[in-house]
């Protein structure tokens, strides 16, 4: 089967995230990066362009235009590949969803709600799918305990608990990739958009449940920054469940820890991302179980998505391939797992409830 032809909008020389996305997309030879607006710099943009092995002629500088030009071809892109900062996801989608080309966009949706619904407007009535990387549900293990639950393995889920925490924001940065981020015009939420949504998406993803309250405390511990960089929330979930959720930027010794623990009346489930290859399977009343990925009681959808045997961890490139991989699957087929138009939406719903819940001390909000 060919590759789909891929463009990429964003993600020019030096763009962590682009190169990211670029790695997940040809791991399993599924996409053909052949275009893109990687700067809005024209100089940059053909350096970026031709250091990627592009055309000259598919190397633009307006992804408007380049949606325009690459409809027109015969040979043009199917799917294009979002990497921009928050701000300009919404203005990079809607050209090329008009245009009838596929959309695979790095989350959060986008930096504002006005965004969030313009661009969900447009998505609605596109023949093109819209897909959103939120990277955790791609590991195998995730997938396992998702299945798990849904199996009943842990019975009726009271309590919930997901963190992400990071350092790398504990002091003033001038990188890149920090300045947009604490920039709220560019990233539209913090801590709370920037790895709460992944938070947030992991515990959806794996309980199926929706957050149906939360008292949010959200805060900026580095002087002068005027987006938060730590949000604790407390939640209330369908079913009568309570969970909690901890996202921070300035948290000395968390490289990147991304953990779900989910327990039930029959058990309780804990995924850590420090150790992404297993999953803490504890029946109540019985010994704890370590599964592992690809090994015994390894079900179905955590096999199809491992490439590697058991013992072995799966890393961050394969879980971005893993999404690729299936939204290739699903362009194709129409059968296809990826987050996509409405856990966006949802997303920012949570972003904005938490925003609002924390401008009120704290109060409970719905989302």
């Amino acid at each position: 089967m060919r590759p789909l032809r891929l463009g990429m909008v964003g993600g020019g020389t030096g763009a962590f995230i682009g190169a990211v996305h670029r790695i997940a997309a040809r791991m399993d030879g599924r996409f053909d990066l052949v275009a893109g607006t990687l700067s809005s710099d024209a100089g940059r943009a053909r350096t970026s362009g031709l250091e990627l092995g592009l055309a000259e002629d598919r190397i633009y500088t307006n992804f408007a235009q380049m949606a325009e030009a690459e409809a027109a071809r015969a040979d043009g892109i199917e799917v294009v590949s979002i990497v921009t900062p928050n701000h300009l996801h919404a203005a990079a989608a809607i050209p090329f969803l008009k245009a009838g080309i596929h959309v695979i966009c790095d989350k959060p949706l986008t930096a504002t709600m006005a965004d969030a619904q313009a661009l969900a407007d447009v998505a609605r009535t596109s023949p093109a799918r819209f897909l959103l990387t939120h990277t955790y549900s791609g590991y195998a293990m995730v997938r396992q305990a998702r299945a798990m639950v849904a199996a009943g393995a842990v019975g009726r889920i009271r309590v919930v608990q997901v963190e992400y925490a990071q350092d790398w924001l504990t002091e003033d940065s001038t990188s890149a990739q920090a300045m947009w981020r604490v920039d709220p015009d560019k990233a539209g939420g913090g801590a709370v958009g920037d790895i709460g949504s992944h938070a947030w998406h992991l515990l959806r993803f794996v309980t199926g449940l929706r957050i149906t309250e939360l008292a949010a405390d959200m805060s900026s511990m580095v002087p002068g920054r005027r987006v938060d960089d730590n949000v604790q929330a407390m939640l209330r979930l369908e079913g009568g469940a309570r969970g909690a959720l901890w996202a921070s930027q300035v948290a000395p010794g968390h490289d990147n820890t991304v953990r779900i623990r989910v327990f039930g009346d029959k058990g309780g489930l804990d995924w850590t991302h420090d150790d992404p290859g297993h999953l803490w399977f504890t029946p109540f009343g019985s010994p704890r179980q370590r599964l592992v990925q690809n090994g015994p009681g390894a079900v179905q959808a955590a096999t199809q998505v491992s490439r590697v045997p058991a013992g072995h961890p799966e890393g961050y490139l394969e879980a971005f391939a893993n999404l690729y991989a299936e939204a290739a699957r699903l362009i194709r087929t129409g059968e296809g797992d990826v987050p996509g138009l409405q856990d966006g939406l949802d997303g920012m719903a949570f972003i904005a409830a938490c925003q609002r819940s924390s401008a009120a001390n704290g109060a409970w909000v719905t989302p």
